[in-house]
């Protein structure tokens, strides 16, 4: 087995752990904000092993603009797929109810500001993006398993318009 291959089974394996979901929202996300600030968006630590982009939505309460770095799933086309798998914690994470609230928005992607629509994923679409991400990265089925919950799927697309 190839080196970055048994690298990628070992941050699959400590990333399905129950430790890693209650230490790692309270690390990674911070982590991602302070590099991807200070190097002008052109760094995101946690995209490393996962593609990743740094969402900004509108907070589903205060209405103010709320930046999050997430893993997600990029798609042929231009679109991507964000997992609300909160690391495999009982709750919705708070940027899903933003989405459901507040579904223009922008993510932060290899470096450019993009305008995205994002949309809740139900029946066999979700079925079919549920299946492509677990293939993509295997812990999503694990967090499943220890929810009762099920996580929400976003695809998010460009804005269509003269920025879009």
């Amino acid at each position: 087995m190839p080196p970055g291959e048994r690298m990628t089974r070992l941050v699959q394996k400590v990333s399905s752990g129950r430790a890693f979901a209650r230490l790692a929202p309270h690390v990674v996300p911070a982590l991602d904000r302070a590099v991807h600030r200070l190097t002008r968006g052109r760094v995101l630590p946690s995209a490393r092993m996962l593609p990743g982009v740094v969402l900004t939505a509108r907070g589903a309460k205060s209405g103010l603009p709320r930046r999050t770095p997430l893993a997600c799933m990029p798609e042929e086309g231009g679109g991507w797929i964000l997992v609300g798998s909160n690391f495999g914690r009982p709750g919705h994470p708070a940027w899903t109810a933003n989405l459901l609230k507040h579904p223009d928005a922008e993510i932060s992607w290899q470096g450019r500001d993009i305008r995205v629509r994002a949309r809740l994923l139900e029946g066999p679409e979700r079925d079919r993006a549920w299946s492509a991400v677990v293939a993509f990265w295997p812990p999503y089925e694990r967090y499943q398993a220890r929810v009762d919950r099920r996580i929400r799927l976003f695809r998010l697309e460009p804005a269509s318009g003269p920025e879009g």
